[in-house]
């Protein structure tokens, strides 16, 4: 038992210091005032200000713009607050600047935390969701870096302490919540993507022999799948089926998916597991079953049904398709400084490991760039990048209203960035998430 409890200590040293009920947090806070958070270029995005009695407020110099990914440290902590704060109030500030500090009864600096957050890129993608709920990740795919996270509707964290008991009775719109990671949804056409993998993994030489006429509905037993407001897409193979986001086709592809191959499929994309990232987030769950009636996997098949997912977690199935197959895990802290600029530790790019084959992420990619030359995403296309992506609308009620989803990277052929959209009740991906996907890529390559 002493060998065991060492050895927790030892590797749970920021748990156990982050726990609510160790006083050690306090002490340190009487001695030390807490670091800033910095975005990638240097730029401010929490620090504190002290009074002449010592009397610590933080702010936030962008207000709501990095609300969620940044969070706060009042009434508990969020965001980077929470995940640093083991950083942000020790102080490794130089032994002579402690002993000057000491003898002026001050406190000392926490030590900074730089993170991996793009000024310009998190103000593109905050107005471009502008007036609706929703949420949008911008990653490096080839590093796992979190360049953007936009979550609405937000909140002001200058004005938390003056807005708790407000905030914190808000169970209507949410404004605590990070849908970015936290918010679950349908995933709509954009899981498409996962069932055309398993129809690939299940027929990897015919897959291309594939053949459907789209009448607007697809029909089996006494079940009825419909295209998107009933479109005839005609006469579709495999590829074109996935650029038209045809409903009836994959509906027809996924009753011929064998159940127990497609559930293995999914535990290896991390549906109903856990994920490789330290942000708080929600559990992405599909229901997948042997036995499991004609019905429910029409639905499963198309994004419908029991299906769930966070935008964190299609982003990082979109970057492991982007990265050749290989999955490297989401990360916001950069690095850590302590007031003299002294480097106190790094955080490298780590990777979870590989998702599906590098010919699997090839023939995936060939198929969204399809998506976006001749499918619902062509606003992307003839630009000066060349795009990959799946929309995907989402209905989420009996009415038929529907979530905008999209989710693509940059460029093709050798991906440098990876966009997640979701707008809450808008309707069609290809005419809301898509306009905002190229908005947030004209920003980054102008950058």
């Amino acid at each position: 038992m002493m060998g065991y409890l060492c050895y927790f200590v030892a590797t749970n040293e920021q748990e156990i210091f982050n726990n609510s009920y160790n006083s050690r947090q306090e002490l340190l806070l009487s001695q030390n005032y807490r670091g800033s958070i910095y975005a990638r270029d240097g730029e401010v995005l929490a620090y504190s200000d002290l009074d002449g009695e010592e009397n610590e407020t933080r702010m936030y110099p962008y207000d709501e713009m990095f609300s969620h990914v940044v969070g706060f440290s009042t009434h508990g902590r969020t965001g980077i607050e929470a995940q640093a704060n083991y950083y942000l109030i020790n102080s490794n500030a130089p032994i002579s600047d402690k002993v000057v500090n000491d003898m002026a009864g001050v406190k000392n600096p926490g030590d900074d935390v730089f993170t991996t957050l793009d000024v310009k890129l998190q103000e593109t993608a905050y107005k471009a969701l502008g007036v609706y709920d929703g949420a949008i990740i911008i990653t490096e795919p080839s590093t796992g870096k979190v360049l953007a996270m936009v979550s609405k509707p937000d909140f002001n964290p200058n004005e938390v302490d003056a807005m708790w008991e407000e905030l914190a009775g808000d169970t209507e719109s949410g404004r605590l919540l990070n849908r970015a990671t936290q918010g679950l949804y349908p995933p709509g056409s954009t899981f498409k993507i996962i069932t055309a993998l398993e129809y690939i993994r299940e027929n990897p030489n015919t897959y291309g022999n594939y053949h459907f006429q789209c009448s607007g509905r697809f029909k089996l037993e006494e079940h009825t799948i419909s295209c998107y407001h009933g479109t005839n897409h005609g006469s579709e193979d495999f590829i074109t089926s996935f650029a038209r986001s045809c409903n009836s086709s994959f509906a027809n592809i996924g009753t011929s998916l064998d159940r127990t191959a497609f559930r293995q499929t999914l535990n290896g994309l991390l549906f109903d597991q856990e994920l490789p990232v330290k942000l708080n987030y929600s559990k992405s769950s599909v229901h997948m079953e042997e036995g499991m009636g004609a019905e429910e996997m029409m639905q499963t098949s198309i994004g419908q049904g029991k299906t769930q997912i966070t935008p964190l977690h299609l982003n990082m199935l979109t970057c492991a398709i982007a990265n050749d197959g290989v999955l490297m895990k989401p990360y916001v802290i950069d690095y850590v400084e302590n007031s003299a600029g002294s480097n106190i530790k790094r955080f490298p790019p780590s990777s979870y490991g590989r998702l599906l084959s590098a010919e699997e992420a090839e023939i995936l990619t060939g198929m969204m760039e399809k998506v976006v030359t001749g499918g619902t995403a062509t606003v992307l296309s003839g630009l000066d990048y060349t795009a990959a992506g799946k929309t995907g609308s989402a209905e989420y009620n009996s009415k038929g209203d529907s979530h905008a989803w999209f989710t693509g990277f940059a460029p093709t052929d050798n991906p440098e960035v990876c966009v997640t959209i979701i707008i809450e009740g808008a309707g069609s991906g290809g005419d809301y998430a898509v306009p905002i996907a190229k908005r947030l890529f004209d920003a980054y390559f102008a950058e």
